[in-house]
């Protein structure tokens, strides 16, 4: 008979390869939301990003800029008892290019969420659907204030400079931001509901071009006829179906502003109390949509 063999048992063994426990503070929700809100602010002048990144909408805000700096030198060299341009025509005027911007950087905010699946990873850590829209919706309003607030600075120190009349200057400058402020909101709104629908940036930029143009462009002709027919009482209603004449209409009736209506037909102030309203509706609807879509793209 064979030998018989000793079987020993086998002995775990605990290989300690040096991962400790994070011991370090919780900072929660909170820090989270302002860190998301941090990072989207800066990807939309493409900061901390790659230098391509930055050439379209540095380049979009000098173009922004700009005109006002030319004003600013007419105005001080001419010596003008005023500035040829009305702060709250400004982002009007320039509307294509903030147009432009929107279309570039809404999609870019959340369709790459969208498209490489990270919007789950989002919502895994103390991040919930509300951070998210909140933190992405005021980081595009945010950079869109910058972009059309920026050019009012300019000509607002411009007209110091040339001793424009302070109280008068300071009052049109407040009204000028305030105005920059809703077309900021109302434009966030309306480019992140838009670019959420599609995870494609492509496809976001083009939609986004196409809402802002379409509709400013067919209220403009049907406005435009209008005048020609001599119907004049329809034109400021028209203005409720596209984003800028809303704007427009808002400012025409509160703080001041020259209409850009054809004719010069804004809203009476009866009338701008339902712009505002319909203005205030739309940035909330666009909220609310943006939380019914992430209700979604979070699973």
């Amino acid at each position: 008979m064979p030998p018989e063999t000793t079987v020993t048992p086998a002995q775990d063994v605990i290989h300690n390869i040096g991962y400790r426990p994070y011991s370090g503070p919780r900072l929660g929700r909170a820090y989270a939301r302002r860190a998301l809100y941090s990072q989207s602010l800066r990807g939309a002048y493409g900061l901390g990003r790659s230098a391509k990144s930055k050439v379209l909408p540095m380049t979009l805000f000098a173009v922004m800029c700009v005109p006002a700096a030319i004003i600013v030198a007419v105005a001080v060299t001419t010596k003008m008892d005023k500035l040829p341009l009305e702060y709250t025509r400004y982002a009007i005027l320039l509307q294509a290019v903030v147009g432009l911007y929107l279309a570039a950087q809404a999609p870019q905010s959340v369709s790459r969420d969208l498209r490489f699946r990270t919007v789950p990873l989002y919502f895994s850590r103390p991040v919930e659907r509300v951070d998210y829209v909140v933190a992405k919706f005021a980081a595009l309003a945010s950079a869109l204030f910058l972009l059309t607030a920026a050019p009012l600075l300019i000509l607002y120190l411009g007209a110091l400079l040339a001793k424009l009349d302070f109280a008068a200057q300071t009052k049109a400058f407040a009204q000028g931001l305030v105005s920059v402020a809703l077309l900021s909101l109302l434009f966030a709104g309306i480019g992140l509901v838009v670019a959420a629908l599609t995870p494609r940036r492509g496809f976001g930029v083009a939609a986004v071009i196409a809402v802002l143009t379409i509709s400013y462009g067919a209220v403009s002709t049907i406005q435009s006829i209008a005048l020609s027919r001599d119907n004049t009482d329809v034109i400021g209603w028209l203005g409720f179906f596209s984003p800028i004449t809303l704007i427009d209409g808002v400012q025409t009736a509160f703080l001041s502003a020259t209409s850009s209506y054809p004719g010069g037909h804004g809203p009476g102030t009866g009338a701008g109390v339902l712009y505002l309203v319909v203005v205030l509706g739309l940035i909330a609807g666009s909220y609310g949509l943006l939380m019914r879509r992430y209700r979604k793209a979070g699973l």
